[in-house]
């Protein structure tokens, strides 16, 4: 799912994105340019619960926050705050996203997805599905 996320989901949805991390529960710090990251206004630990990918979309000054289900489950409403928390200093809008392989996994978490987040299925890689809120793809700022 990580590669499907790098590969697909950000060229269609981030293109000219820069990878900033991936890792997973086998290789929690497989990539991390901790450098660009603090540059943005976010310093994170090792203990700090990173996203399964963070890419900064240049264009827009948005850091997608891309959690792949089958390694920690969706951005419920739980770690869409704990997400917010970790990345509360920076200066790029972030946006929370879920990646699943299919929507049959999918129905098996649907209804813990948060608000406010967008769905990206590897199986359906042109199509996004969002949950609600004012916009579609992009940050919400805190009032």
């Amino acid at each position: 799912m990580i590669r499907d996320i790098i590969e697909d989901f950000a060229s269609r949805f981030a293109p000219g994105s820069m990878l900033i991390y991936a890792g997973d529960t086998g290789d929690k710090w497989g990539y991390f340019d901790a450098a660009l990251l603090a540059g943005l206004g976010v310093e994170v630990d090792s203990h700090g619960k990173m996203p399964d990918v963070v890419l900064l979309y240049t264009e827009k000054n948005w850091l997608l926050l891309v959690e792949s289900v089958t390694s920690h489950g969706p951005v419920d409403g739980k770690r869409h705050a704990e997400l917010a928390r970790l990345f509360a200093g920076s200066s790029a809008g972030l946006v929370y996203v879920t990646a699943f392989p299919n929507r049959a996994v999918m129905s098996r978490t649907l209804s813990e997805i948060a608000w406010e987040t967008e769905v990206w299925m590897a199986d359906a890689p042109s199509h996004l599905i969002h949950f609600n809120g004012e916009r579609f793809l992009g940050p919400y700022h805190a009032p």
